[in-house]
């Protein structure tokens, strides 16, 4: 218990994430690289046989010697060096032939591409499920009105419903975005120590169709349908703040949406899962904590505050490379998706055992509604002949003398009851009282939310219906 552990992988993130970004799997990349290399210059031409390929793939079943390992990077203080030095003794006959002509940037960054290319699908996959939920949270509300807020002020009416086609909006844009960083990323590729292939050009005696196919084939063993046509030592490292900036606008979607919970929580209109012994307060034992959507606040403002920093690498590498990118890059990248892989299984477990309170809601209408039908009585009285001007002035006044009393004296709204009492608005009580009907100021909110979900949402859920299985 001395030793400090990562939040993320101890409390929030999931298996398959954690694995991603583990040494593991970086490691085994990194073999099945030199075995996918050696293997395609054998088959362009170069001298090295069957049995050492072979003897390549038997030892990539084999767990990789982390003693050996440590002992050779103790000695040389270069990671590549000391598992290509301990990979060498596990293969011994392959050995003359592993890393020929590449470079440490050829495993790194080759795998640090495959390894956000994988990330990518996991976020993908969470983010599919996120807006399924919001999708049938939407249309079971579609028509419940409710109150809208600008400034958190008491606005209009809208539904809770329509609400949450915000939020979905907001995600498929992100999603329009992973999608099109997904199709758009490429392999690194092999190209020798400052991208100009001079190693392989000496390999291949000259023969640069050699040495495109040779990118070509390996690009394709790790499922990349291309690979970046120039590079220097290491990729652009844009690449990173474009996958971090992505990262940063689903933070950014998710904590708009944990800013809404925490609100309408407050108001008693809807309310996040509370366990039979869950814990709000160790002082107030009354207290319902919104704890889970404070989380996914707590790890969005991380997210965005890490998408600088991979902002300020990519502007500050040097020429063909600087190794200041490396010790950043290895915090900020692995932290960032297993931040967000958190914050969209937290927003799924929201999603799951969310309670909306109707009672509530309506109870929070009524307090404001007398307001909002102001406009329908102007047109009223403009109607049965009244002056538009004079009738607004008479409403006003009502309404700031309806404010002062709720405000100071703590009464309730009797607004209604003052605009009927009042022989100079000539509208009749039972009238006014037909607009007091909520359904009446909800616009097309529920039409809308239909028709998004019909029209926008569907479609992507049945594009990607196998993650939904």
């Amino acid at each position: 218990m001395n030793e400090y552990k990562n939040p993320l992988v101890e409390r929030y993130s999931s298996q398959e994430m954690i694995y991603n970004f583990s040494p593991k799997k970086k490691f085994l990349t990194w073999r099945k690289l030199w075995v996918a290399l050696a293997e395609i210059q054998k088959n362009l031409g170069i001298n090295i046989t069957n049995e050492q390929i072979n003897n390549l793939k038997s030892c990539l079943k084999n767990d990789i010697n982390w003693n050996i390992v440590s002992f050779y990077e103790t000695k040389f203080r270069h990671d590549v060096m000391a598992h290509l030095y301990a990979f060498g003794e596990q293969a011994s006959l392959a050995k003359p032939i592993i890393h020929l002509g590449a470079t440490s940037a050829f495993l790194t960054d080759n795998t640090d591409i495959i390894i956000i290319r994988d990330g990518l699908k996991i976020i993908l996959h969470k983010l599919i499920i996120v807006i399924f939920q919001l999708r049938n949270f939407a249309l079971e509300y579609h028509k419940l009105p409710t109150l809208a807020f600008t400034h958190y002020q008491p606005a209009q009416l809208t539904t809770v419903g329509k609400r949450a086609t915000t939020w979905i909006q907001s995600l498929l844009m992100d999603l329009q975005e992973l999608e099109f960083r997904l199709k758009n990323i490429c392999f690194r590729g092999a190209k020798g120590t400052v991208g100009t292939s001079a190693s392989f050009k000496e390999l291949f005696d000259g023969n640069i169709d050699k040495v495109k196919k040779m990118e070509i084939e390996l690009s394709k063993q790790f499922g990349f349908n291309q690979f970046y046509p120039v590079i220097s030592q290491t990729y652009d490292r844009k690449i990173d703040t474009q996958i971090l900036n992505l990262l940063s606008n689903i933070s950014q979607s998710s904590h708009k949406f944990s800013n809404d919970i925490r609100l309408l929580q407050n108001l008693k209109e809807l309310e996040e899962p509370f366990e039979d012994h869950q814990i709000g307060s160790s002082a107030m034992s009354y207290k319902r904590n919104p704890i889970l959507s404070e989380r996914i606040s707590s790890l969005s403002k991380y997210v965005m505050s890490l998408s600088h920093s991979s902002e300020m690498v990519a502007a500050t590498q040097w020429l063909e490379r600087t190794l200041d990118d490396s010790a950043n890059r290895r915090l900020v990248i692995p932290q960032s998706f297993l931040a967000v892989d958190a914050i969209l299984i937290i927003w799924n477990n929201i999603l799951e055992k969310i309670t909306v309170y109707p009672k509530m809601i309506e109870k929070n209408i009524k307090k404001e509604l007398p307001f909002f039908i102001t406009e329908y009585i102007i047109v009223e009285s403009v109607k049965n002949g009244a002056d538009r001007q004079t009738i607004h002035e008479i409403i006003r006044h009502h309404s700031m003398e309806v404010n002062k009393e709720i405000k100071f004296k703590g009464k309730t709204n009797d607004f209604i009851q003052r605009i009927v009492n009042d022989k100079k608005i000539p509208v009749n009580e039972n009238k006014i009282k037909q607009m007091l009907n909520p359904n009446r100021f909800i616009g097309f909110s529920s039409i809308q939310v239909i028709e998004f979900i019909e029209n926008y949402v569907n479609p992507i859920l049945t594009k990607f219906h196998y993650l939904l299985d």
